[in-house]
């Protein structure tokens, strides 16, 4: 069996442009009164927020608490510092394996050696320019560090 065709809608020409006419009218509007956009400020930090006399207490722990916070960051320490030697282990082996590689590419062949001893340069890229020291300008006095606020203030 095929499927029904659907109607078509009948097209009323009248309400169209009317609503045509309408958005337009809209546009007009928009255009004729575009209102001022305020900038966003996320980023600056209220002056009564930075504030110095607001400060947060801390509520006071108990003894339990205190005991389990002392004992938790000497388990972390342990842990680290057995993680540091390990690393320091696994280094170390590396490097000794290296020389010992060394020592019998040399035995094998001096030619090989220098070559695997020699610099490559194109393992960590490094580019440098102009002075790596600039000494200060003579009768420079450096401003005090005082702010002015000029926070502009947008109404609408």
């Amino acid at each position: 069996m095929r499927a029904q065709p659907k109607k078509k809608k009948k097209v009323d020409v009248k309400r169209e442009q009317a609503q045509k006419d309408r958005m337009k009218k809209k546009i007009k509007k928009l255009e004729k009164a575009a209102p001022e956009l305020i900038p966003i400020e996320d980023f600056i930090t209220p002056v009564k927020y930075s504030d110095s006399n607001r400060v947060r207490s801390l509520p006071d722990l108990s003894p339990e608490e205190t005991e389990r916070r002392v004992l938790l960051l000497k388990k972390w320490c342990l842990f680290k510092q057995k993680q540091d030697n390990t690393e320091k282990k696994a280094i170390q082996s590396m490097v000794e394996a290296q020389q010992e590689a060394l020592k019998e590419l040399r035995l094998e062949s001096e030619e090989l050696y220098q070559a695997a001893i020699r610099r490559d340069e194109g393992l960590f890229p490094f580019e440098r320019e102009g002075p790596s020291y600039t000494p200060p300008l003579p009768g420079y006095d450096p401003p005090e560090g005082k702010c002015v606020d000029i926070t502009k203030v947008y109404t609408q």
